[in-house]
């Protein structure tokens, strides 16, 4: 059986979706998501321990070999990638249960069941397959399932952040689709692993130079790499909690992950870092969007848009370890890609009990807090404190690494940046916990209390797991490690 987990894992999303339709009454279309996601993280896990030694697992769709045929092809990185979605779907939905109940219409539950498990289907498809058409059908699938579930939210606000979404990532789309297109036509193949020995003996070629141009910026648009980022804080802000909260975790880094598996195993590092100059242009944009992005977060008004501009500054961090080019940094990138998840889900968790609570996020609502919603206000400090990169929390274990590759690279001053924006980032944090902890609600303020369980069981499962793994590192930095020296390796 579990030689067709590669397929399975999106198969059972993908029948999902009509599933939730066909069921559409009551609680049953989240009980059928509920049970998929954690259906697909049982088929990660097990694929992760299957190639968590080196070993990788090839799956061709129908019986059909690559490269003619789709190939699934996991190694560790992209395991690693199927384990934090289906994770992270895994615990959000539980949430989702009331949380959607409170913020979108009932006549609605089921097609929001049926769009998560869609976007949940195409981001494990991003991840799992080894045919580059095949990826831009998976981007699709995710993006036009989030456009429509961050429509969802119940601000009006929510239809314009959409749109902006859909006119900037049908622009990224199209320029992945012309950077296939292009390497198709002088390769004559789709097939990752093809691609990756026919490319080297045409490292020269304009085409594919172009290739690689139309890519890199498609994808770096979806990843929302500083400058092109205008799509992510009205899309995070706006977007019902849930969605927020997956998006925030999940979306862009499956992106990074095709920026990873495009540059490193199909075009390979020698044409990346020695014919492109992508060291020096990724370590611009990253530094710049790590210090603007963090300037920006420390003056918004509303929690959830304070945190979508630390995402930016976030990304920023893992596009940095990728610039170093050494083993180092690509480890930092990959562990910080999961620690990431794990504290900014928590995050936007926390915050979906305050707008359970409280009916939004604005920081002016937020004085007194900390005693009338003491839980949900003690997981945001712990997950703040990860997202600042304080000693054992998840947060630092990657921070720690990306300092490192700075060191061994020999870029100092790049270690000087990444510790000084840390600082930054416990100012924004900082501005929450104050008003939380040390002012007084208004007297005229409504009452407000900590939400049920199902929300605060999720939101501290992934609070108490940016703690955990700030201590035992051997998943994150361990797979982290292996999957950068894979890529490194070029295998």
């Amino acid at each position: 059986m579990i030689g067709q987990f590669p397929a399975l894992q999106v198969v059972i999303p993908l029948l999902g979706a009509p599933l939730c339709i066909i069921l559409r009454r009551g609680a049953l279309p989240w009980v059928v998501a509920v049970l998929i996601s954690w259906t697909a993280l049982f088929m990660a896990a097990a694929l992760l321990h299957q190639v968590g030694d080196g070993e990788i697992v090839s799956y061709a769709i129908g019986g059909w070999l690559a490269p003619l045929g789709i190939e699934y092809r996991i190694d560790t990185l992209n395991a690693f990638m199927l384990l934090l979605v289906s994770g992270t779907a895994s615990v959000v939905l539980p949430f989702a249960y009331k949380s959607v109940a409170k913020e979108i219409p009932e006549d609605r539950h089921y097609l929001f069941y049926s769009g998560f498990l869609l976007m949940l289907t195409g981001l494990l498809g991003m991840a799992i397959t080894g045919d580059a058409f095949n990826v831009f059908v998976f981007i699709e699938i995710s993006s036009l399932s989030s456009y429509a579930m961050i429509a969802m939210g119940r601000d009006r606000r929510a239809l314009s952040a959409a749109f902006t979404y859909l006119v900037l990532g049908t622009v990224g789309a199209t320029f992945f689709l012309i950077g296939v297109g292009l390497i198709y036509a002088v390769t004559g193949t789709l097939n990752m692993a093809d691609l990756a020995e026919r490319l080297p003996a045409l490292y020269q070629s304009r085409t594919v130079l172009a290739a690689f141009a139309f890519l890199s910026v498609g994808i770096l648009l979806k990843l929302a790499l500083f400058p092109l980022h205008l799509w992510l804080p009205n899309a995070y802000t706006y977007a019902p909690s849930v969605v927020t909260a997956f998006l925030a975790a999940t979306a862009t880094k499956v992106a990074i992950y095709l920026l990873l598996r495009f540059g490193y195993t199909v075009f390979g590092a020698e044409f990346v870092f020695n014919i492109i100059p992508a060291s020096e242009v990724l370590l611009a944009l990253a530094l710049a969007g790590v210090v603007v992005a963090s300037f920006v977060a420390i003056f918004q008004t509303d929690v959830k848009r304070l945190l979508a501009y630390s995402s930016v500054a976030q990304v920023g961090y893992i596009i940095l370890g990728i610039s170093y080019a050494n083993v180092t940094g690509l480890t930092a990138s990959i562990a910080h890609i999961f620690n990431h998840a794990v504290t900014k889900g928590a995050l936007f968790l926390a915050m979906g009990c305050v707008a359970y609570a409280a009916g939004n996020c604005r920081l002016d609502g937020f004085a007194g807090l900390g005693k009338r919603m003491p839980l949900t206000m003690a997981a945001f400090v712990i997950a703040g404190l990860s997202l600042i990169g304080v000693p054992l929390t998840a947060g630092f274990v990657s921070k720690w690494y990306l300092v490192l590759g700075a060191i061994e690279k020999g870029w100092w001053p790049v270690a000087v940046v990444v510790l000084a924006t840390s600082l930054l980032a416990a100012v924004y944090v900082w501005r929450v916990v104050e008003l939380a902890y040390f002012r007084d609600p208004p007297a005229d303020s409504p009452p407000v209390a900590d939400p049920p369980l199902m929300l605060l069981v999720p939101t501290w499962l992934l609070t108490a797991a940016c703690v955990y793994f700030g201590i035992e590192t051997s998943l994150t930095v361990g797979f982290a490690e292996g999957a950068a020296m894979q890529l490194m390796g070029g295998r």
